[in-house]
C-alpha cells in the first residue's frame, strides 16, 4: 500500500485506503487538522521521536450505550457511593495521569508532549471533554475523549484504585445515552471494554455513523 504523506493542506486521503489501518503520515496536530481527523474516523497514534500516525482501523471497537454491561459487583460499588464523578473540572490532571500509564506492548507512552498540549487546547475550545473520579477528595480515576455530538471518541483512561476507570465510563455514559448520544468509538480492542459490552464493527458502518 503506498503511504500518503501529508502537506500543510488539510486533507486527508479516503480512508478506504488505509487496508492496514494506517491513513497518512506527518501533518501536525493543529485544532483544525484534529477536528477534520475525528469528523472523517481517523485519529493520531504514534510514539516520540516519530512522525504523526493518522489511523482509521478496520474493524472499530465500539460501545454502543444501551448495550452497556455493568457486573452485579459494580452495581454494589456504585451504590457504596465511594467514588465521586465530575465533568470538565479538571482536564489537565486527568490527561497527565492518562500519559504517565505506560503500554504493555511499549516502552513510554504513545501519549507525547506534543498531544497532550493539542488536547489541552482542544479542550480550552470545548471540543475534548474529561470525566473525573474521586476517592476522598484524590483524583483516582478518569477518561477523555473528543465529542462529536452524539458520537463521543474515547482517547484514554486511567485507574489508580481498582474500578476508578469503569466508574468513570459508567457515569459517562448513563449521561452521553440521556442527552441522546449514541456511540462510544473505543477506536481499537480491549479485553477490558470487550467485558462492558464494546463491540467491533466494520469501518464502513462506523463512518456512516460519523
Amino acid at each position: 500500500m503506498p503511504v500518503f504523506y501529508l502537506t500543510d493542506d488539510l486533507i486527508f486521503p479516503p480512508v478506504s485506503d488505509a487496508e492496514e489501518g494506517v491513513v497518512a503520515i506527518g501533518g501536525d496536530l493543529s485544532p483544525e487538522r484534529l477536528m477534520l481527523a475525528y469528523r472523517s474516523g481517523i485519529f493520531p497514534w504514534y510514539n516520540e521521536e516519530e512522525p504523526i500516525f493518522w489511523w482509521s482501523p478496520n474493524p472499530r471497537f465500539v460501545l454502543f450505550p444501551r448495550k452497556l454491561h455493568i457486573s452485579g459487583s459494580m452495581k454494589r460499588i456504585l451504590k457504596r457511593g465511594e467514588f465521586t464523578v465530575s465533568y470538565d473540572q479538571d482536564f489537565d490532571g486527568v490527561i497527565s495521569q492518562c500519559k504517565r500509564i505506560a503500554r504493555k506492548d511499549r516502552e513510554g507512552t504513545w501519549i507525547t508532549d506534543e498531544m497532550k498540549q493539542a488536547y489541552i487546547q482542544l479542550h480550552t475550545l470545548g471540543h475534548a471533554k474529561s470525566i473525573e473520579v474521586r476517592k476522598e477528595g484524590e483524583l483516582v480515576g478518569g477518561m477523555y475523549g473528543i465529542d462529536l455530538g452524539k458520537v463521543f471518541c474515547g482517547e484514554s483512561m486511567f485507574s489508580k484504585v481498582s474500578n476508578a476507570s469503569k466508574v468513570a465510563l459508567i457515569h459517562f455514559l448513563r449521561a452521553f445515552e440521556a442527552k441522546g448520544g449514541k456511540l462510544l468509538d473505543c477506536q481499537v480492542y480491549s479485553d477490558h471494554l470487550a467485558s462492558m459490552g464494546a463491540e467491533e464493527i466494520d469501518r464502513i458502518t462506523f463512518l456512516n455513523m460519523l
